[in-house]
């Protein structure tokens, strides 16, 4: 499958992620818990079937490094779903995914990744198009900027797992890597639940029908989508394109729970699209290029 073709329906798959918390009446960390339980659970039959010695094939480097991308997945999960519960759909995943800033400056410092002029305006255009999506719903007080507060670090933690799947995906596969991250993360929020004294059950049908719909779709059809498509794509290409999420949740919450769009919130869709487009065009355009020239300049016979 054309990884491009797989990212665009990682981040289509990712916006129900927000909704579907939202319509849970349980904590955060529970809702965490259950949802990367469930995905271990899925990817188990996979992974035993053809996928043990593979994963223990791997270094101990990338196994650690595949542990504590688990450990930062779990408290992105953690603190945005508790800002979703004091701000907005609309603002929350605005902030939640202003990834480029730290990614491009991340991949800069860490992977010595150049950074084109082109790529720093269109993921200054695109962040602009994510502020302007929220203006309205921005608070400078009380729950509201602490809901702010805790999506903006959500967002550092999920780039820094972004970023390590980039660095050991280079070296082990998609199913050995995501399992120990998945597997890591729900053992981190098994503890913070039991830590927090938040309780496991009872929960209605809707709650055990959310939990499993967010394994499904924004884990194993999301995340999961972006572990295998970043040995192909930069970490920075799929922050980029991850900007469409908040496009889709503020959508989805207008129509489910009648959160109001506002002209800024359209407009700043409209922007976010607008550079995502550019940006992918031509990073593709960009590929296929190298690609050409590579091809030209092996010898013939």
């Amino acid at each position: 499958m054309n990884p491009y073709l797989a990212l665009i329906a990682g981040v289509l798959a990712v916006t129900s992620s927000s909704i579907l918390v939202k319509y849970s009446t349980a904590d955060a960390g529970v809702i965490a818990f259950y949802r990367l339980f469930f995905t271990t659970l899925i990817m188990l039959p996979i992974f035993l079937s053809k996928h043990v010695k593979e994963t223990f094939g791997m270094a101990k480097k990338d196994m650690l490094l595949s542990s504590l991308s688990g450990g930062l997945l779990a408290f992105h999960f953690i603190l945005w779903f508790e800002s979703l519960n004091l701000t907005s759909v609309a603002s929350s995943t605005v902030l939640v995914t202003l990834q480029p800033i730290f990614t491009f400056a991340g991949t800069y410092f860490f992977f010595r990744e150049s950074l084109p002029l082109k790529a720093v305006i269109c993921g200054a255009v695109a962040i602009f198009g994510s502020i302007l999506i929220s203006w309205g719903d921005f608070f400078i007080s009380g729950h509201a900027l602490y809901g702010d507060i805790l999506a903006l670090i959500s967002c550092v933690f999920v780039t820094a797992y972004l970023m390590i799947g980039q660095n050991v995906r280079k070296r082990a596969g998609v199913i050995p890597y995501t399992f120990i991250v998945y597997l890591a993360s729900t053992f981190v929020l098994f503890i913070y639940v039991v830590f927090t004294r938040e309780s496991f059950y009872p929960y209605s049908a809707r709650n055990w029908v959310c939990f499993v719909l967010l394994a499904v779709l924004p884990t194993l059809a999301g995340h999961s989508v972006f572990n295998w498509v970043v040995k192909w794509i930069s970490a920075s290409v799929i922050s980029m394109a991850i900007l469409f999420e908040p496009v889709g949740a503020a959508i989805l919450a207008f129509f489910l729970f009648q959160e109001k769009l506002s002209w800024f919130q359209v407009s700043g869709g409209c922007i976010i699209l607008a550079s995502i487009a550019y940006f992918m065009v031509n990073e593709h355009a960009e590929n296929r290029r190298t690609v050409s020239i590579k091809e030209k300049s092996k010898p013939v016979g």
